[in-house]
C-alpha cells in the first residue's frame, strides 16, 4: 500500500514536469506546416472550381460539390481526435492523417472524372480533418504556459492566412499551369512534414493508446455526427443555390441537422466514454470560448470572403487581383500576431478578447460607412488590414483561454472542440452573410426603382441627358433604351453595394455584442494558462 501511494506522486510529478526532447519551437513549425497545408486546401479550390468543371466535364453547380465534398469529411472527422489518440496515440494519428491527405492528393490531381475525384475529396478532408486539432493540442502540450501565447500566435498566423492567401495562390496557379497542380503542391510537403513529424515529436506520457479503444468505437455517436454535419453543410453550401428552405432538397438535409445534432448531444452526454467528450462544456470557461471562438471564426470567415466579392462583381476584378487586395492584410497578420502573443503575458485574456472584439466593431463601421464604387486597389488593401487588424487579439487569446483549468489528458478534445466550433462557425457565416447581402440587394433595388418614374424631374433630366449622349454613337432609336439600361445597371450597383454595407454593419453589431460577452471568462492571470474555472 505504501509503495503504490509513493508511485502515484511520482507518476503525477513525471506528467507535471514532462518536456519535449527537442526544441519546442521545431515542433511547432513543424505541426504548423501540416495544419498550414490542410487549411489552405478549404479555400484555394475555390476559384479553380469552373476549370475542374469544365476539364472533367461537369456543370458549374456539380463542380461546386469538390468543396463541399471536403467540408462535410472535415467537419466529421475535426472533433474525433481524442478518441483516435485514444487509439493510435497522437503522433500516430497525425502522422496518419498526414499520410491521407498526401495520398489523397495525389489521387485528385490524377482523378479522371468528377465522381472519382469527389470520392478522393472525401478521403482528403477526413485526413485533413485531424491535421488542425492535433497540431494545436501538440503545441499547447509542448510549450509551457508562459509561452504557450506565443506558440498559439503561429498556429493563428497559420489559421488565419491560408485561407486568405488560399484563393490567390489557387487561382495563380490553375491560370499558370493547371488545376491539379494546386493538390500536387500538397505532396512535397506532406512528405517532407510526415519525416520531420517522425524525428521530432513525441507523445506525452498522459496520452495513452489502446487499440482495443478501435472496437469501442461509439458507433452511435458517429452516426448522429455524421448526419449533424453532413446535412449541416450541405444545406449551407447549397442553400442559395436552391432558394433556401423553399426546396425540399434544402429542407430534407435541414431534417438531418436538427436529428443529428439532438441525437448526437442527447446520446453523447450520457456515454461513459464519448466520441466526443461534451461534458467539457461543464467548464464555464471553456463553453465560453467556444462560443466566442465561433463567432470569431464566422467574421474571419466572413471578411475574408465578402471583401473579395464585392472588388470583382462591383469593381471588376479578376479573381487574382482580388486576392491580390488582402495580400497587405497577410502581411500585417505576420506583424501583429507575434505582438499579439506576447501580450498574453502582459494583459488577461478577456481584456484582450475584449479589445479584440472592440477594434472588430469599429473595423466593420468603417468597413460599412467607406466602401464605394470608386474604390482603389491601395484603399482596398489598407481596408484589409484595418479588417485583420483586431483577429490575432481575439483568436489566440480565446485559444489560449481554452485551456484554462482544463486537465492536460484532455487537450485533444479542447483543440479539436475548439477548431470545430471556429470551422462551423466560418461556414454559417459565409452563408448567412451571402444570404444577406443577396436579400439586401433586392430590398435596395427595389427601394431605389421608387425614385426612377417619369414624375421625377432628376431622373428625367438624367435620362435625356444620357439620350443625347447615346444618340450621338449609337442614333436617336438606341438612344433611349441605352440610356435606361445604363441607368439601371447603376441602380444595381448602387443596391449591390448598399447590402455589402448593410452586412459589415450586421457584423459590426454582433462585434460589440462579442465585447460584452468576452467578460464572462475568467480572468486568468497574464502569462499563465492555468487558474481555476468555474464549472456547472
Amino acid at each position: 500500500m505504501a509503495a503504490t501511494t509513493a508511485e502515484a506522486p511520482t507518476e503525477a510529478s513525471l506528467h507535471e514536469h514532462w518536456k519535449p526532447r527537442v526544441n519546442p519551437w521545431l515542433i511547432a513549425m513543424t505541426v504548423a506546416l501540416a495544419a498550414f497545408m490542410e487549411v489552405l486546401d478549404t479555400s484555394i479550390a475555390n476559384v479553380a472550381l469552373p476549370h475542374i468543371a469544365g476539364n472533367l466535364g461537369a456543370s458549374t453547380d456539380q463542380g461546386t460539390w469538390v468543396l463541399t465534398s471536403y467540408l462535410v469529411a472535415n467537419a466529421i472527422v475535426l472533433p474525433l481526435g481524442g478518441w483516435a489518440s485514444s487509439v493510435f496515440g497522437r503522433k500516430n494519428f497525425f502522422l496518419l492523417c498526414i499520410t491521407i491527405f498526401t495520398v489523397a492528393s495525389f489521387l485528385c490531381g490524377i482523378a479522371p472524372t468528377l465522381p472519382i475525384l469527389l470520392l478522393c475529396r472525401v478521403l482528403q478532408g477526413a485526413g485533413g480533418g485531424g491535421l488542425q486539432p492535433m497540431a494545436q493540442a501538440i503545441m499547447a502540450d509542448s510549450f509551457d504556459e508562459r509561452q504557450r501565447g506565443l506558440a498559439f500566435a503561429l498556429y493563428g498566423l497559420v489559421a488565419v492566412l491560408a485561407p486568405s492567401i488560399g484563393p490567390t495562390l489557387g487561382g495563380w496557379i490553375t491560370d499558370s499551369y493547371s488545376w491539379r497542380w494546386i493538390f500536387y503542391i500538397n505532396i512535397p510537403v506532406g512528405m517532407l512534414t510526415f519525416l520531420l513529424v517522425t524525428r521530432l515529436v513525441d507523445d506525452p506520457p498522459w496520452i495513452k493508446a489502446d487499440r482495443k479503444n478501435l472496437l469501442n468505437i461509439d458507433y452511435v455517436g458517429l452516426g448522429f455526427l455524421t448526419l449533424a454535419m453532413g446535412g449541416l453543410q450541405i444545406m449551407l453550401d447549397k442553400g442559395e443555390e436552391n432558394d433556401w428552405f423553399a426546396s425540399n432538397f434544402i429542407r430534407i438535409f435541414a431534417v438531418f441537422f436538427v436529428v443529428g445534432i439532438i441525437g448526437l448531444i442527447v446520446w453523447e452526454w450520457r456515454q461513459k466514454k464519448p466520441l466526443i467528450n461534451l461534458r467539457l462544456f461543464r467548464y464555464k470557461n471553456f463553453a465560453v470560448c467556444c462560443f466566442l471562438m465561433m463567432l470569431v471564426g464566422g467574421v474571419l470567415n466572413a471578411s475574408t470572403v465578402l471583401q473579395p466579392l464585392f472588388l470583382q462583381q462591383l469593381l471588376g476584378y479578376t479573381a487574382t487581383k482580388a486576392g491580390e487586395a488582402l495580400t497587405a492584410g497577410g502581411i500585417a497578420l505576420v506583424i501583429v500576431m507575434p505582438m499579439a502573443g506576447y501580450m498574453t503575458n502582459k494583459f488577461s485574456a478577456r481584456n484582450l478578447a475584449a479589445a479584440g472584439f472592440s477594434i472588430f466593431a469599429f473595423s466593420y463601421y468603417f468597413s460599412a460607412t467607406h466602401i464605394d464604387l470608386q474604390m482603389s486597389f491601395s484603399y482596398a488593401s489598407w481596408l484589409r488590414i484595418l479588417q485583420v487588424f483586431p483577429i490575432p487579439f481575439a483568436f489566440i487569446s480565446i485559444t489560449n483561454a481554452a485551456y484554462v483549468g482544463m486537465p492536460r489528458s484532455e487537450s485533444n478534445q479542447v483543440a479539436g472542440l475548439i477548431n470545430f466550433v471556429r470551422n462551423i462557425g466560418g461556414s454559417i457565416f459565409i452563408a448567412v452573410t451571402n444570404a444577406v447581402v443577396t436579400n439586401r440587394t433586392l430590398w435596395h433595388e427595389a427601394r431605389l426603382q421608387n425614385h426612377m418614374q417619369d414624375g421625377n424631374i432628376f431622373f428625367h433630366q438624367q435620362v435625356q441627358a444620357l439620350s443625347s449622349f447615346f444618340s450621338g454613337h449609337a442614333g436617336a432609336a438606341n438612344g433611349s433604351s441605352m440610356a435606361l439600361s445604363s441607368i439601371y445597371n447603376q441602380l444595381n450597383q448602387q443596391a449591390a453595394m448598399q447590402g455589402y454595407q448593410d452586412v459589415y454593419m450586421l457584423l459590426c453589431w454582433m462585434s460589440l455584442a462579442m465585447i460584452a460577452t468576452a467578460f464572462l471568462l475568467s480572468k486568468n492571470r497574464p502569462g499563465q494558462g492555468g487558474g481555476s474555472v468555474a464549472m456547472h
